[in-house]
């Protein structure tokens, strides 16, 4: 008892009155502004983005490469994919910058359809490209990762680098722990993606049973334009997801 009493009485100690907190300085000690500016300025940002991607109904989302590495046929498929998704009440959300990113950007763009990117500030490969229609450029990646894991109904995946494949660990982890509702996750082209599936299955869910069975449904692999636009038209979807916000 005598114990729990002295820790008590420390943690209530801690608890100050906002009057008791500026006679002891606590508003005077180092940083302390600089964090109050910090978390303004990333409340700023969510606000701002959750405003700006609302603005957008029904969409489909686009993740790949940002570099032009990769065969032709890959940003001509993008570009015919994410055309017809337009041309179906899509907009197009993109990550704004080269690669796949354009190639998505220039077909919605090219049926005068919503052509959206959603950027940030880095060093390099970052700038946006022609196509876009609108855009918002981030500061922080972890507030811009959430408004993209919010921004569409359907997520499409090419192949592409760390950042692909982070975001989609990331869509397929909110979906595995009922974060997000579950969502249509597609991965376009067999070639790429038939290797890391492979170590999914073998690896993760059958040698070390990290993930269950069931977690290698949350996601569908197509290998065509005709055969992605028909699994998305499949899922009749009309409606917006529910935590895309109304600000």
């Amino acid at each position: 008892m005598q114990k729990e009493t002295s820790i008590t009485t420390k943690a209530k100690r801690k608890c100050v009155p906002h009057n008791t907190a500026r006679q002891k300085g606590v508003f005077k000690k180092p940083g302390f502004f600089r964090a109050v500016a910090y978390s303004t300025d990333i409340f700023l940002e969510f606000l701002m983005g959750f405003r700006f991607i609302s603005q957008f109904g029904k969409a489909v989302s686009f993740f790949g490469s940002a570099r032009e590495v990769l065969p032709e046929q890959c940003y001509a498929d993008c570009e015919e994919l994410a055309a017809r998704l337009s041309t179906r009440g899509f907009a197009v959300i993109t990550g704004g910058s080269g690669g796949i990113m354009e190639a998505a950007n220039r077909g919605a763009n090219r049926v005068n359809g919503e052509s959206v990117g959603v950027n940030i500030h880095i060093p390099h490969e970052q700038q946006n490209n022609r196509f876009l229609k609108h855009f918002r450029t981030f500061r922080y990646l972890f507030s811009r990762k959430t408004i993209l894991s919010c921004a569409s109904e359907v997520y499409i995946f090419f192949p592409g680098g760390f950042g692909t494949l982070d975001e989609l660990f990331e869509m397929l982890t909110l979906v595995q722990i009922d974060l997000v509702e579950q969502i249509p996750i597609v991965l376009y082209g067999k070639a790429y993606w038939e290797p890391v599936l492979a170590f999914l299955q073998n690896s993760l869910a059958e040698t070390y049973k990290t993930i269950s069975p069931e977690d290698m449904d949350l996601f569908v692999v197509v290998d065509s334009v005709d055969e992605a636009e028909h699994y998305i038209a499949s899922l009749n979807i009309t409606q917006t997801r529910s935590c895309q916000l109304r600000l």
